[in-house]
């Protein structure tokens, strides 16, 4: 008998199903869906050739969304087209933004590039542009990912999270109603990237590193980077890429003006250890938060109760990344995010196809949407 045949193996948990292989082209980091079911997908560019930035997901072929036109760029300070999407959002009223790093290759922005772009999905023509002040979208800024409270305010707020691994982290906090923002906790520890010897991640049994081809491996930086509003609206939920850490902050005290930075950071708490890096954060109706867990290829959840277990444990989630709940479902690309080059001294070693998957869930997103909303 072949011993190797009879071995244990690691288990998974839960029932992974594929939506959407991507046996070709780019890779993935966003998904959200709609309320119909409409599925859209972003792909930042990040070296490989993206013909399209944003695409929906029509009779199983990416299709440029909104259209062939927002997503050819004249530069990387176009502000009347999308330069490098990281994240797309569907909101509580059920149009989807566009969150424009306006950062290729990640490198620094230029005036024009970074904002948030909203599209009416009844009609799919763009409704709203809102170009971030260079003094919100920093040189610096990696804009990473976004949620909304539309009950606030005139309009609602967006919040957005700035990774960026060259300057300061922080939040955004957008004014839909006059698209002013600003940012809050600029530089904040909590949203800081840990550093060796203190954290170390592990992915696929090796050190998460920057290993480029000549030179000694670096600490990856990445800070402020997945993001979620809990259920009832009153905590913004963050974790920086690089840690194993993640928070929270009142949402009352990010909005309110008359408060300074100092008086808004403190009411931020510390959420714990949650067992592993990650850049996914999401909430459902029921008040569980997801985050994915980057180094055991898992889903997990935290419950209303404080417990927490698996959604999904799975050896196809090599670096699960990006999630969304709709129609009783939890989505999520798999995109190798690790596997790329910068982190495997100069070898690119993703394979196909990167993954777009679902789990069931039994829950809905959250409902924090304005009174003209409908169900």
């Amino acid at each position: 008998m072949n011993a190797a045949a009879t071995q244990p193996v690691d288990q998974a948990v839960g029932h992974l199903e594929t939506v959407h292989a991507f046996d070709d082209g780019p890779m993935p980091t966003g998904v959200s869906v709609s309320r119909s079911g409409r599925i859209f997908v972003n792909f930042p560019k990040w070296g490989d050739e993206v013909p399209a930035t944003v695409v929906e997901l029509r009779d199983g072929r990416p299709v440029a969304f909104p259209d062939e036109a927002w997503n050819t760029p004249s530069g990387d300070d176009d502000s009347n087209a999308l330069v490098s999407v990281q994240s797309i959002v569907v909101d509580p009223d059920d149009r989807l933004w566009i969150l424009d790093t306006g950062a290729p290759m990640m490198q620094k922005t230029a005036p024009g590039g970074p904002k948030l772009v909203c599209v009416d999905l009844s009609s799919d023509s763009v409704v709203r542009k809102i170009v971030f002040d260079p003094d919100v979208a920093l040189d610096t800024t990696y804009l990473n990912d976004v949620r909304f409270d539309l009950r606030r305010g005139e309009a609602g707020y967006a919040f957005i999270t700035d990774s960026s691994d060259q300057g300061p982290n922080g939040l955004i906090v957008v004014d839909l109603a006059t698209g002013k923002a600003f940012r809050r906790l600029h530089d904040h520890p909590s949203t800081k990237a840990e550093r060796p010897p203190h954290f170390v991640p592990v992915v696929e049994g090796r050190f998460f590193l920057e290993r480029p081809p000549d030179g000694p491996p670096k600490p990856v930086l990445m800070g402020s980077d997945g993001i979620a509003i809990s259920a009832d609206g009153s905590r913004l939920f963050y974790c920086p890429l690089a840690s194993r850490r993640w928070w929270s902050v009142s949402v009352e005290a990010l909005v309110d003006r008359s408060l300074t930075d100092e008086e808004a950071a403190a009411t931020v708490l510390d959420e714990g250890d949650k067992g592993s890096c990650g850049d996914g954060l999401e909430t459902d109706d029921t008040g569980r938060i997801y985050y994915t867990d980057g180094e055991h290829n898992a889903v997990m959840a935290r419950n209303p109760d404080g417990t927490t277990e698996t959604v999904v444990h799975d050896a196809r989630l090599l670096w699960p990344d990006t999630l969304s709940v709709a129609g009783g479902y939890l989505y999520l690309t798999a995109n190798q995010l690790h596997r790329q080059a910068q982190y495997q001294n100069g070898q690119d070693l993703r394979r196909y196809p990167y993954s777009l998957f679902r789990v069931r869930i039994d829950a809905g997103p959250i409902r924090l949407h304005s009174s003209a909303a409908t169900e």
